[in-house]
């Protein structure tokens, strides 16, 4: 199903002639403390860790291990996080570039991880996120944010999942994460389409369009080619979470399915 979905969000995308990256779900941890994910999500982030010790400490790690007491605390961490958002591992590909007029846009594809605080079982830990990325001046990130959000609207209607648009909310952390919460909902940083997957009083957000200002371009030293940072906006398809909305909606049984659904994903 998650096939199906991907296939025709291409479909959409393929006339914008993006640049097509996919990543892995990990990328480096000193690219991820140079964002400000950890003021903000502290509690959402995943970091990997390792052991490198040699065999008296293997020895040990084992004994704590036997004893079923905690043998995390023997680890060391790695050079890598796992991803928090998809397009975070794309940014630092752009660094010190400057960008040509018409700016850039990406295609990207990857699993990404959030320590789930949200008791909805829709959103999940670990999901795959389709996004399209654009670079660029703040009229082009902010014309990418207007274009994919009608088209995702689009998109989600034409397989029967009747999405509504909502300005996001998103659970900043901290002392500060009220002045963030009321900055990105005065600003109108961020939509999500929502859709009742568990909970029609607390609908499930499946996609996401989001304008980050030039967040990415000042922390990467990517600029527009007057020589000012570059803005960027993202929309976000939570591949997993829609793949739910659409067994919710239209049942387990592809071969029940409205024959327009199908036509329109492929499916025999």
């Amino acid at each position: 199903m998650i096939e199906h979905f991907d296939a025709l969000v291409t479909k959409h995308g393929k006339p914008l002639n993006p640049v097509v990256m996919r990543f892995p779900p990990v990328f480096a941890r000193e690219h991820y403390e140079r964002l400000s994910h950890i003021k903000n999500f502290p509690d959402l982030m995943g970091s990997v860790h390792t052991f490198t010790g040699a065999d008296k400490e293997h020895r040990k790690l084992l004994e704590i291990f036997e004893k079923k007491e905690d043998w995390t605390r023997e680890l060391t961490p790695a050079a890598v996080m796992l991803v928090p958002a998809g397009g975070y591992p794309l940014y630092p590909t752009e660094e010190g570039k400057t960008l040509t007029p018409e700016g850039g846009r990406w295609d990207t594809e990857g699993f990404i991880f959030r320590h789930e605080p949200s008791g909805d079982p829709a959103r999940m830990q670990i999901f795959r996120q389709r996004e399209y990325v654009r670079l660029g001046t703040p009229e082009q990130a902010l014309e990418h944010r207007e274009f994919w959000l009608e088209k995702s609207q689009e998109i989600h209607r034409s397989v029967g999942l009747n999405v509504e648009k909502v300005v996001a909310n998103d659970p900043f952390f901290g002392r500060g994460g009220k002045v963030q919460k009321a900055m990105q909902i005065e600003q109108v940083l961020k939509w999500e389409l929502v859709y009742p997957i568990c909970s029609v009083e607390k609908p499930t957000a499946i996609t996401s369009c989001n304008y980050h200002l030039d967040t990415f371009g000042t922390c990467f030293n990517i600029k527009t080619p007057d020589g000012k940072p570059a803005h960027s906006a993202c929309i976000g398809f939570g591949l997993e979470r829609i793949a739910l909305a659409l067994f919710k909606t239209h049942g387990l049984k592809l071969a029940s399915w409205p024959r327009e659904i199908r036509d329109v994903l492929g499916i025999g």
